[in-house]
């Protein structure tokens, strides 16, 4: 089979929708993927994949989203897929729409996150719950990366059998490694006695970096690592002057490292994680800093609230407040035992349910399942592609 994979930007196609496209190709699927082209789009061709590119656009703008619909019917049409799997909420809306004018023979869609579960104004998400439910009506196949969200979408009427796959990675490459440990620490100048917090996410207000900028100034014993930049792409406000007030509070404590391609080593020289978002899906970062055998101080919020054991592998925080955060970062920050029976017991966790290998099986079995049958009776025949 052919197998379209549609996602919004290249970050979201090389770091979560690879994995699954290698999957595919190697039960012997032609897959092709799309989006927003990009530099990280780089590695993906890399390994032989065809990567199609789209005007996608992160907004909502009529004119703009009229384009990228327009684009992903012509792509559909010269490509004729038995599959569209899209991802996302605005890309995953449009591929999907795309597909079922185009008669594609299987529509599917991976949630990573709701926007109507994202803060906002009430009319914003208000209009998010009724274009995810206007889109299942028109979705074959119904996943979702937490458990959360699947309850969500057929409590909400959104599919009635939304299923949650989860994320996963690779402990082949996410693993606790005392060489890479030293060789990083001796890169940065960094003792190793050292007490280190690793962040690693996009740098937008979400992400929680204002609390977490704050709560350093009441975590005098630790340094701050802040992996990750800022994509073109991303709204809101830009963090510039929180960094900058950061900088003269912390001084040499804030180590701000940008894009990096090494982040299995990174955060195997590290000793706590943190990311204090404002909402989540199902964050890969989190099983990856879980996988490295590293506490997590996360929000209490859908998705972390899955992954961490509150008081056994992590401790979990509200979002948005910066007490909290900084008694939590405190406590593992003076207390090397909690940190290493708390990693210990969030690596063994992450071994059991995050493993990427079962992850992405159980998604190729939901995905190329078939006993499917599609849920929706206004479908076009299977070999009506416009």
């Amino acid at each position: 089979m052919k197998i379209l994979e549609i996602t919004n930007v290249d970050f979201s196609l090389r770091h979560f929708l690879l994995p699954l496209m290698r999957g595919l190709r190697a039960r012997g699927h032609e897959v092709v993927g799309g989006c927003a082209d990009g530099a990280l789009l780089a590695d993906v061709r890399a390994e032989g994949f065809r990567v199609e590119p789209l005007p996608m656009a992160r907004s909502f703008s009529p004119l703009a989203q009229g384009r990228a619909l327009a684009a992903l019917v012509r792509l559909i049409r010269r490509e004729r897929p038995d599959i569209v799997h899209a991802h996302m909420p605005i890309s995953g809306l449009l591929a999907r729409l795309a597909a079922r004018l185009c008669g594609v023979p299987c529509v599917a869609y991976t949630c990573h996150g709701f926007l109507f579960n994202q803060p906002g104004s009430r009319l914003r998400r208000g209009v998010s719950l009724v274009l995810e439910w206007c889109a299942g009506r028109i979705t074959d196949r119904y996943f979702t990366v937490s458990s959360q969200e699947a309850d969500d979408a057929r409590r909400l009427h959104i599919h009635p059998a939304a299923t949650a796959v989860g994320n996963g990675r690779d402990p082949a490459l996410f693993h606790p490694d005392a060489q890479a440990r030293a060789r990083i620490r001796a890169e940065l100048g960094v003792p190793d006695d050292a007490v280190v917090i690793v962040v690693v996410s996009r740098l937008v207000r979400h992400k929680g970096y204002p609390e977490l900028l704050a709560a350093m100034a009441q975590v005098p014993d630790a340094m701050l690592w802040v992996v990750g930049e800022r994509l073109a792409s991303d709204h809101g406000q830009a963090l510039d002057v929180c960094f900058a007030e950061a900088r003269r509070v912390l001084g040499g404590r804030l180590r701000c490292l940008g894009y990096r391609r090494d982040i299995p080593a990174l955060l195997a020289a590290a000793d706590i994680f943190t990311l204090p978002s404002h909402f989540e899906g199902l964050p890969m970062s989190v099983i990856e800093a879980m996988l490295t055998g590293l506490p997590v101080v996360a929000t209490d919020i859908s998705g972390p609230r899955e992954q961490v054991v509150n008081g056994r592998t992590g401790l979990l925080v509200p979002a948005g407040e910066v007490a909290p955060l900084a008694r939590s970062l405190n406590r593992l920050v003076r207390d090397g035992a909690l940190r290493a029976r708390m990693g210990a017991a969030g690596r063994a966790r992450a071994l059991d349910r995050y493993d990427e290998a079962r992850v992405i099986a159980r998604t190729l079995d939901g995905l190329l399942d078939p006993a499917h049958r599609p849920q929706s009776p206004r479908r076009p025949p299977s070999n009506g592609y416009c």
